[in-house]
């Protein structure tokens, strides 16, 4: 009679073996899922979309309302000029300001087309474009604008009139390309990313900082890169520009 009743025992022990394992499994199976989809959160709040079907994160630079110079449609933030004389540029500037940052974003430039993103603006009457206060990442058609006769620190991709793309990956007038920039001054740090490819990097304040300045044509300009702190700025160059998948993601 022992026998059965070792067995009966043993298989009970079984079971409650395989219970445990079952409940064990589906327990790490729930804490795994609930991690993923709190990972997930997590990196879709670090990012901040800076494009939709509006301009809510956006203003006119010293101005009140945006002209339908500059429209949403299907996803793309374009700037088409107004025809005839204008009275001025329009410039658009987020309405937060960043100090560390990665912005990221897709660009595409028209035929003979000039523009550029900016950080570190201020906005102030005294200041009549966003360039006065702050640097600029260039955006160009390489091939027709004259600008790119200037010399490569004024190709697009470069860190406008002081550092040069390490090289030329950007895609003709019509296409898209994708660019990101990074900025974080605790590092004392700055890169563009284009198309996949880092093709500048530099210091962000400090002696070669300032010699970069020192070097360009903002040598003199009282305001020009002062401020760590500012808005991003679109530029209005008076060519058509277009953007899409704008976001933002602060390093603080």
């Amino acid at each position: 009679m022992k026998k059965p009743i070792l067995s009966l025992m043993a298989a009970t022990v079984f079971m409650v073996g395989c219970k445990n394992n079952s409940e064990k499994e589906s327990n790490d199976t729930e804490m795994t899922s609930k991690n993923q989809t709190e990972i997930q959160e997590e990196t879709q709040d670090e990012w901040q979309e800076l494009s939709a079907e509006n301009l809510d994160h956006w203003k006119a630079y010293n101005a009140e309302t945006i002209s339908d110079q500059w429209q949403f449609k299907d996803g793309t933030l374009a700037f088409t000029p107004s025809e005839g004389e204008r009275d001025g540029s329009e410039n658009l500037i987020t309405k937060e300001e960043y100090k560390n940052f990665e912005l990221s974003l897709e660009w595409k430039i028209s035929e003979g087309g000039n523009s550029g993103i900016m950080w570190g603006v201020q906005e102030d009457e005294k200041f009549g474009e966003p360039y006065t206060t702050g640097p600029e990442i260039q955006i160009l058609d390489n091939e027709r604008h004259p600008d790119a006769d200037n010399g490569e620190v004024r190709h697009a991709g470069a860190l406008y009139d002081m550092i040069a793309p390490s090289e030329n990956v950007t895609k003709p007038a019509g296409e898209w390309n994708k660019l990101v920039l990074r900025i974080d001054y605790d590092e004392n740090k700055g890169s563009v990313t284009q198309n996949g490819t880092k093709i500048v990097e530099f210091a962000v304040h400090g002696e070669k900082w300032n010699t970069m300045v020192e070097n360009s044509k903002f040598k003199g300009w009282e305001d020009f890169g002062k401020t760590q702190k500012g808005h991003i700025a679109l530029q209005d160059h008076g060519n058509k520009v277009s953007y899409r998948n704008i976001k933002i993601k602060k390093l603080d």
